[in-house]
């Protein structure tokens, strides 16, 4: 159902509290020609109503030409920011962005972290952003679950349908998100609440089923049959299975890029407001997914680019896979079992 601009402002006002967005602060909004305007012209209103001094930087869409969907996920990390200077010296100047074209995997996005400029990237449709405002609890679930994943050294998955995965962590940062660009040099995506982290280099290795209901990102579809990965030395080695598996490798494939073989984050979702079934609800352009990637209690691995972990893998291939009914732990410890996030 819409959600009324009102609503909006008064949720934006909400999470910019949150994010400590004090008067006399500079707040840039970045779009392009895709952008939602409800959620570009709410965000204008809720900046001006906490003192914030704010500047639109407005930029055109590429990659249109290479990329197979129209998905902001479907090619990452190529952006007009490579060669608009002016555009980019004036995000590195802003105190906080509010990311509403997409600069996730962009070298261009670490450069402006780097500066101590907060980044929120808000993307989703506005009614799910309603439903998943960002509070301290979540952000509470986050940092609880982080005490785990920081000191961690080994993660293993399993599952009933036949997942057997093991990595070793440490070499990379946790990826913690939830809603909130609260810090200098944070960057956060509005709604989320899951943690993550990008398995030392070579480590990861095992077999992971996608079975039958699970999700494909960005295909933003449920497996029709079960696919079988076989993980070797940090790679996906073979992908096995039916029209799915023919599928995925054929998407994989077609970037002409070794990298995009290479496993990505690995972690889990937490947060509860999230559900697995939206997915089949929405028209497949009118939303990234957060549900997906963010219900409690699954398992979620990726593939691709590590560039956000300052790796070097810079592909714009990046799928993201949440599985149901996984068992993950830490060094042995329990998260997640069967799918049900552990107290």
């Amino acid at each position: 159902m819409a959600i009324s601009d009102a609503d909006m402002v008064i949720a934006w006002k909400n999470v910019l509290e949150q994010c400590n967005l004090k008067a006399g602060e500079q707040v840039a909004i970045l779009m392009s020609d895709d952008s939602n305007m409800q959620i570009v012209g709410t965000a204008r209103i809720a900046v001006v109503l906490l003192g914030g001094i704010l500047t639109l930087i407005h930029l055109p869409p590429i990659n249109g030409d290479k990329a197979l969907s129209r998905d902001k996920s479907g090619y990452v990390g190529k952006t007009p920011l490579a060669f608009n200077t002016a555009a980019l010296a004036g995000l590195k100047a802003a105190d906080m962005v509010i990311d509403t074209m997409q600069l996730l995997f962009s070298k261009e996005q670490e450069q402006i972290l780097k500066t101590g400029t907060r980044m929120l990237l808000a993307v989703e449709p506005p009614e799910t952003m309603l439903r998943m405002i960002p509070t301290p609890e979540a952000k509470a679930k986050v940092i609880a679950a982080n005490r785990y994943m920081e000191p961690a050294r080994v993660m293993t998955v399993t599952s009933k349908a036949g997942t057997d995965f093991r990595c070793a962590l440490g070499q990379y940062p946790v990826l913690m998100q939830y809603g909130l660009a609260d810090e200098p040099g944070r960057w956060d995506h509005w709604p989320s609440c899951m943690i993550a982290r990008w398995p030392d280099e070579g480590s990861a290795e095992g077999v992971i089923v996608i079975d039958e209901g699970d999700i494909l990102l960005p295909f933003k579809h449920y497996a029709r049959d079960r696919v079988v990965l076989t993980i070797d030395k940090g790679r996906v080695a073979k992908i096995e299975g039916g029209v799915t598996a023919e599928y995925m490798k054929a998407f994989m494939d077609s970037f002409d890029d070794p990298d995009a073989y290479a496993m990505a984050h690995v972690g889990w979702g937490l947060e509860h407001r999230a559900s697995w079934t939206t997915l089949g609800l929405y028209d497949r352009e009118a939303a990234l997914s957060m549900d997906s990637r963010c219900f409690a209690g699954n398992f979620l691995f990726s593939t691709g680019p590590n560039t956000e972990a300052g790796g070097t893998r810079d592909t714009p291939c990046h799928l993201d896979i949440p599985l149901r009914g996984c068992s993950l732990s830490l060094d042995g410890r329990p998260m997640t079992v069967d799918g049900r996030v552990v107290s």
